[in-house]
């Protein structure tokens, strides 16, 4: 039996209506084994396409592509629960390679570290500048997005800066048990504990509650500013991950390098099934939903498709999703 939560408009009038649902229905339980039941098919469609596709070659090498992006859509995932968008992840990855490729020499293996602390931090200052100055986080992230890049650019030089001592990221180019790549290990043993310190703390009902309805969250005690600041943190120090595994993956650091990772990682949390309005999703749908990506990524050129056509694709993919996921309830008004 379901009990509903309703602010007293009268009392606060920019409250809004929250209700708490109880058990899922028949339709949303099918909904929520989309993902899985896309990445089979797509899986089949490309073993059919191509036999040789499906052996532990290709697909060692499919998910060792995927790391870079489960981790960064994991991160921004948090900032989407929360009712806000995160544009930035992508510039903040480059400059973050960069960081790593000129920090290298001095800090050793400190430097992952460094640079994911660096990218948490840089992640704070905007969660900040969005709870204080009340600016929406469309703005403060595409505004980020662009600060970074330029930033990038100018440290570098715009170009590429070569890693020359490989010893502190040697370990991410490893295989556990033989078969799974380090990276992908990583990247699923971030979701893993982040889901579960969620999970085990008042973080998720803190999260869902300010991305179902931040005024009837604010009116129940959830500190949703602190809130959102961890969000953001989270995620830019999961963009510092990312880095760390191109600029492994590259043996390099460039203004430009994960430049081409924004429009995959939104893909993939909405494919996953994270509602784009925030309060319903979960790190591991944005897990699923960036194996899909990527898969989609590998596949076109093994059905003929020009890769040319691969931003289209993710674009039409991001509005079919978000049209499917989308809580219209809570969108009186399209602007």
């Amino acid at each position: 039996m379901s009990t509903p939560v309703i602010a007293d408009p009268v009392a606060n009038p920019a409250a809004e209506p929250a209700v708490v649902t109880g058990a899922p229905t028949a339709a949303q339980r099918v909904t929520s084994f989309m993902p899985v039941i896309a990445l089979v098919a797509l899986l089949a469609a490309l073993t059919i396409a191509d036999p040789d596709f499906l052996t532990q070659r290709s697909l060692t090498a499919a998910v060792r592509t995927s790391a870079p992006l489960v981790v960064l859509a994991a991160g921004a995932t948090l900032v989407v629960l929360c009712g806000g968008i995160d544009l930035s992840i992508a510039a903040l990855c480059s400059l973050s390679t960069v960081f790593f490729a000129m920090w290298l020499p001095d800090l050793g293996g400190l430097t992952i570290l460094a640079v994911v602390a660096a990218a948490g931090a840089i992640g704070a200052v905007q969660g900040i500048a969005h709870v204080v100055l009340r600016i929406p986080s469309f703005v403060v992230t595409l505004g980020g997005m662009s600060i970074f890049s330029a930033i990038a650019l100018v440290i570098s030089d715009a170009g590429p800066i070569r890693v020359i001592d490989r010893d502190a990221t040697a370990w991410l180019n490893l295989y556990v048990a033989g078969y799974v790549p380090m990276s992908f290990f990583v990247a699923v043993l971030v979701v893993a504990v982040v889901s579960l310190v969620i999970k085990l703390t008042p973080l998720e009902s803190f999260v869902r509650a300010t991305g179902y309805s931040e005024s009837a969250a604010r009116l129940a005690g959830t500190p949703v500013d602190a809130v959102k600041v961890a969000a953001f943190t989270v995620s830019g120090a999961c963009a510092g991950l990312a880095a760390v595994m191109l600029a492994s993956r590259n043996f390099s650091g460039s203004p430009t390098m994960a430049d081409n990772l924004l429009l995959p990682a939104v893909a993939a949390i909405v494919v996953g099934g994270t509602a784009i309005t925030g309060g319903h999703g979960s790190l591991w749908r944005s897990l699923t939903g960036a194996l899909v990506v990527t898969l989609l990524r590998v596949g076109l050129p093994i059905v003929g498709v020009p890769s040319a056509w691969e931003q289209i694709l993710y674009g039409a993919i991001i509005v079919a999703a978000v049209a499917l996921t989308l809580d219209r309830s809570k969108v009186l008004i399209i602007k």
